[in-house]
């Protein structure tokens, strides 16, 4: 039997079942990647399985730099097929590693090889999947189609003109692509020198200068508006914790003022800044009736001469453990104060945090919509078997499962889709074993089978009010 079989994480019958014939063909909403636009634009054409599978993939990274092997055959200048013959000598050493099952499960649904991936098979599976990257069927289009992706949403800078999403609209392949709009550079005053940068870049999308936090505020308000026209309906904030310190609108002006003299503002004055931000951009998701998201949790950057040596995004990101409940309340509950709380998903980084999250979205549910504050699927270090599970339970035990979106990629991959395959069977197989142990009726199967259906898709189609 093929490692990854029609059964594969199915432990039970009921299991099997609710997969077989409720989650296995439905389609997808990946509502939070990291796809860049113009590949998708461009129909992007793959030179070979290296640019594909380890390009930018810092998941692959670690793991290759935790077996030892140099950064050569990494970032480096080592050649495809020797980058791709280290990956492989990996992989084997990934068992148990999520690595391990989503590399097979993308060989298998992608390219359709089922034999394990290890020195002694790398290079017949490297010229196998090469041959056919360069078919028209495996183009970046073609991939994303070929798993029945309904709609992608993409994660863009405000700044951004997106000009490769007017050109997606403008030549529509079957997946509908739109942005999120994701303004953490506007926020990020803490180096004023990159700071600046960023607001020439801004104001010269905007068409005008930003001379004061008000003028900021005017611009963003703009390009908010530009984001809705463009089919814009998510937010996305990435937040080392909730930001809720009292402060005066005057003194956020004199922040910002500062700041444009190039004085690095002291930690009680970013706090504050940050506050005022957030809770800012809050107020124009929930006028404009979008869905905010909150990943919360990481820090980053923290290997000072790799960052110096590769810069960001390249697998120096960890799990942070600041307090996030306190702050937490007091951001949702100024805008629930406003009546200007829009839909609000919580995702937390630190396993310690599913609990905290879920009780905090509870906390303001106002019974205007199902879900409308809900806690976030596992995200990044989480996107694997046990994280899943322990959202899911924590979810369920504080909340209501039955009304969870589900899956996303928060991926920058083109074949990382089988992800929703992993998280469905996962699901499955965590309510089948609820039945058969007793803990829900099978005379409730076809509740259940509804349940299955919704958390997959038929929630997030209707949360974030995709056509």
């Amino acid at each position: 039997m093929a490692f990854i079989h029609d059964d594969f994480l199915l432990g039970t019958p009921a299991a099997r079942t609710l997969f077989h014939e409720s989650a296995e063909g439905l389609p997808i909403i990946d509502y939070h990647c990291h796809l860049v636009p113009q590949m998708i634009a461009q129909n992007h054409r793959f030179r070979d399985i290296t640019e594909l599978w380890l390009g930018g993939d810092h998941y692959k990274w670690r793991a290759m730099r935790g077996n030892g092997i140099p950064e050569k055959y990494i970032t480096g200048t080592a050649s495809s097929w020797d980058k791709f013959r280290k990956w492989a000598e990996t992989v084997p050493y990934t068992m148990r590693n999520p690595l391990y099952h989503w590399t097979h499960l993308e060989l298998t649904r992608v390219f359709g090889i089922e034999e394990p991936l290890n020195p002694g098979t790398a290079r017949g599976i490297y010229d196998r999947c090469n041959e056919m990257l360069a078919s028209e069927e495996f183009r970046g289009q073609a991939l994303i189609r070929r798993f029945g992706v309904e709609t992608v949403c993409t994660t863009d800078d405000p700044a951004d003109d997106l000009r490769w999403h007017k050109e997606i609209a403008g030549h529509p392949f079957g997946t509908t692509v739109l942005p999120t709009w994701r303004p953490d550079k506007a926020m990020a005053i803490e180096d004023p020198a990159a700071y600046l940068m960023y607001l020439d870049r801004l104001g010269e999308v905007a068409g005008r200068e930003i001379d004061s936090y008000a003028d900021l505020m005017d611009v963003l308000r703009e390009r908010h508006a530009f984001f809705a026209s463009m089919g814009c309906r998510l937010s996305d904030h990435g937040l080392e914790t909730f930001y809720a310190a009292e402060y005066k609108p005057i003194e956020i002006e004199i922040i910002f003022k500062k700041v444009l003299m190039g004085i690095v503002p002291s930690p009680v004055d970013l706090l504050k800044f940050r506050s005022a931000f957030l809770h800012d951009c809050a107020v124009m998701d929930a006028e404009a009736g979008w869905v905010q998201q909150f990943h919360v949790g990481a820090i980053r950057n923290n290997n000072s001469r790799m960052m110096t040596r590769l810069g960001p995004d390249t697998g120096y990101d960890a799990i942070h453990d600041l307090p996030t409940a306190a702050s937490g309340h007091r951001f949702l509950d100024g805008l629930a104060a406003e009546d200007k709380l829009a839909k609000t998903i919580l995702y937390c980084l630190n396993p310690k945090d599913f609990e905290v999250f879920a009780a905090m979205a509870y906390t303001f549910n106002d019974g205007s919509c199902p879900g409308k504050m809900q806690l976030g699927s596992g995200w990044w270090f989480l996107d694997q078997e046990d994280g899943m599970r322990r959202q899911m339970n924590a979810l369920s035990a504080l909340g209501l499962l039955s009304r969870f979106v589900g899956m996303l990629t928060d991926s920058r991959s083109f074949i990382s889709y089988p992800r929703h395959e992993y998280f469905r069977r996962i699901l499955c197989n965590l309510l089948g074993e609820d039945i058969e142990s007793g803990r829900l009726p099978r005379s409730e199967m076809d509740t259940i089978h509804a349940m299955v259906r919704d958390i997959c898709y038929n929630n997030a189609k209707n949360y974030f009010q995709f056509r």
